[in-house]
């Protein structure tokens, strides 16, 4: 059998009965939710239609201002320290600010917050303040209504201008107390409580513009006593009823949430009810929204009864293990929502009936999981040692430069790790081969083109010898003599430079690291180059800390002298260099740093391989640069596990080591 059938017929032992188990309760759930919240709506709509046919006390329909109730006396000073219980339920006022608006047994108080950084300031009586900042306030009562218009030049006790003529039972005058700072101003009054039913704000801004006496009244509401007694009839044992105005401002509440009681044994401890929650419940919400005391709910299921459509809610219950429904629907008199009705029942029988199914599903699949479990911990574990069996033999293999130091193991099985191990096998003993003939095709190549080279550079001198004893060399035959001498020397050079990598490739491995000071390094070696710059700067930027690392010393400064003697050839005279070394979160980075020409697109990454030159071709009769101090450089770059990069600069070049370390030898 494969390894993948094997696998397929684990997870299936496993994983099969309880996923099965899992979706039955949790469908069986979903039933008894919807059920529920079936009967729960039917009750809700048939006490809304109750409360229209009643004749309840609803509130009008369309906008209307919430009035709360005031816990402590409100002090109108234009300050809002006695509104900050209240300010969480601030009404927006016509975009610009705010509005709250409280009531005690005599009184009816208003503080509008207008918030705005311009303003054109008048008093009330002026003449132009009607086009200076203010507000139109309208009180209303029994149909009638009266306007005042609200302007200050500074802060302080304002008298209201009336822009309407006297109504009987309305204020004749009225008084106000103005502040304001920075970001706006601040209007605080109160007006007799019995002497209105309708209220209008509007606020007049003169770089906006607009009817500067416009207003639009709405009608006021707050929490009514005959509806809540009202709704007390109607409410149902162990539920608790809320009538919200359609904004969601809380208008009549009667009924507590009560959690049906249980048996001790039938009581949910806390692990059932978690594992309720996270397996079975997932769309049950939080209940702080809707526990709190608060004069409004403006939750998405208070929305969508607004609108006219039953909206239900599941969510978490004050008693452990208990969950509470919420059922919304809306309450329509004439065609148009004059309120929602909001209905809230606890419940445990959902939680204990899934608990219970859970609790069967835990005991008929324990044994069978345990059986799997032990079956897979088996298999797991002999496939895991089996798995480092094949790791640890590649580790072999690549210390040993790709060569295979013995057998392959589980070569003979036959399964899939026997099929992996024997591409494995067949993998190393290629690059094996591979990796022994490119380590001797540069030794092999010089000695073979040794001796031919030998031959022509003695053939030349033997030729040049023999026309010269007979003076029949032409004069136009020399030139082509000494190129010939010269192509010579450079194939000689090239073959040198080969057999000299291989040396420095093994010289590099061979490095014994240690622990140093790089600071001190790259000071030595700046100190050295120094006079090797001539008539060239030189700066040297080292951190003020001592720099340690495990790191071979001499490789780092032989990278150091190629970077420097490439830079010094690029380095105009008069020209800068910079050696610059600093600490990273991987280790440390060194950059030498020369003005220069910069480099070529096309050789940014063939720039470190070997036998890779940038510089001019040498004249005839000059040694050829072979391009084999970059390649060093990235090699020790590499031994200390990290990379060599090269980037232009805005007048110049800069190449830069970045070194992780060397690793420690374990004893």
């Amino acid at each position: 059998m494969s390894l993948r059938h094997k696998l397929l017929l684990v997870a299936l032992c496993t994983l099969a009965l309880p996923a099965t188990g899992w979706l039955y309760v949790r469908q069986m759930e979903t039933l008894l939710r919807e059920g529920q919240a079936q009967a729960l709506t039917a009750s809700a709509r048939a006490m809304a239609r109750s409360l229209v046919v009643t004749d309840a006390p609803l509130p009008p329909a369309g906008p209307v201002w919430y009035v709360q109730s005031a816990a402590n006396p409100i002090t109108v000073d234009g300050y809002g320290d006695d509104w900050a219980p209240l300010t969480p339920w601030s009404q927006p006022l016509d975009n610009r600010g705010k509005l709250l608006l409280a009531q005690d047994a005599e009184w009816l108080y208003l503080y509008a917050d207008v918030r705005g950084a311009l303003r054109t300031r008048a008093d009330a009586d002026d003449a132009t303040a009607l086009r200076a900042d203010h507000l139109v306030l309208s009180l209303g009562k029994g149909g009638q209504s009266r306007r005042f218009l609200i302007a200050s030049s500074a802060p302080g006790l304002v008298t209201a201008l009336p822009l309407d003529p006297p109504v009987e039972g309305l204020p004749a005058r009225l008084t106000a107390q103005w502040q304001e700072d920075g970001s706006g101003y601040r209007v605080e009054l109160r007006v007799p409580r019995n002497n209105v039913d309708a209220l209008g704000l509007a606020v007049f801004d003169p770089a906006t513009g607009g009817d500067p006496e416009a207003v639009k009244s709405r009608p006021l509401v707050t929490y009514s006593t005959p509806l809540s007694k009202e709704l007390g009839l109607l409410a149902l044992d162990g539920v608790q009823a809320r009538v919200l105005a359609p904004q969601g401002w809380l208008l009549a509440q009667t009924g507590r949430l009560n959690t049906p009681a249980t048996t001790p044994g039938e009581q949910p401890g806390w692990f059932a009810a978690l594992v309720y929650r996270s397996l079975f419940a997932n769309r049950v919400d939080d209940a702080e929204l809707w526990t709190q005391d608060v004069p409004r709910l403006d939750g998405a299921q208070v929305r969508e009864a607004s609108d006219g459509r039953p909206a239900t809610l599941w969510r978490q219950g004050e008693a452990r293990g208990s969950v509470v429904l919420a059922a919304a629907v809306p309450i329509e008199r004439d065609g148009q929502v004059r309120g929602v009705l909001l209905l809230e029942q606890a419940s445990r029988a959902v939680p204990l009936l899934a608990n219970r199914a859970l609790l069967g599903l835990l005991l008929t699949s324990f044994g069978v999981l345990l059986v799997a479990g032990a079956i897979l911990l088996i298999f797991a574990t002999r496939l895991s040692i089996r798995l480092g069996r094949l790791r640890d033999a590649a580790e072999r293999a690549q210390l040993n430069d790709g060569r295979l130091d013995g057998p392959f193991p589980m070569t003979a099985a036959e399964d899939e790790i026997g099929d992996l191990a024997r591409s494995f096998e067949r993998l190393f003993e290629v690059v094996g081969g591979y990796t022994d003939y490119l380590r001797t095709l540069a030794s092999k190549l010089s000695h073979e083109l040794n001796t031919p080279l030998a031959i022509v550079k003695s053939s030349l001198d033997n030729l040049e010898h023999a026309l010269q004893a007979g003076n029949a060399m032409p004069p136009d035959a020399q030139p082509y003599m000494q190129r010939a001498r010269d192509g010579v020397a450079r194939l000689g050079a090239l073959v040198r430079a080969m057999s000299e990598a291989s040396r420095m490739e093994r010289a590099i491995a061979a490095a014994e690291p240690e622990d140093v000071d790089l600071v001190e390094v790259v000071r030595g070696c700046g100190e050295a180059y120094r006079p090797l710059a001539g008539t060239r700067r030189l700066e040297t930027v080292l951190p003020d800390e001592p720099l340690t690392m495990h790191c071979a010393p001499e490789l780092i400064a032989q990278a150091l002298d190629k970077l420097f003697d490439n830079a010094l050839s690029f380095t105009p005279d008069g020209g800068w260099l910079r050696l610059a070394l600093r600490a990273t979160s991987f280790g440390a980075e060194i950059e030498l740093a020369n003005q220069g020409p910069p480099l070529p697109a096309a050789m940014q990454g063939r720039l470190f391989d070997s036998l890779v030159s940038l510089r001019d071709k040498a004249t005839p009769g000059d040694a050829p640069h072979l391009g084999l101090g970059l390649y060093v450089v990235r090699l020790v770059a590499e031994r200390h596990g990290g990379v060599a990069m090269a980037r232009n600069l805005e007048d110049g070049v800069a190449f830069t080591l970045q070194l992780h370390g060397m690793p420690r030898q374990r004893l």
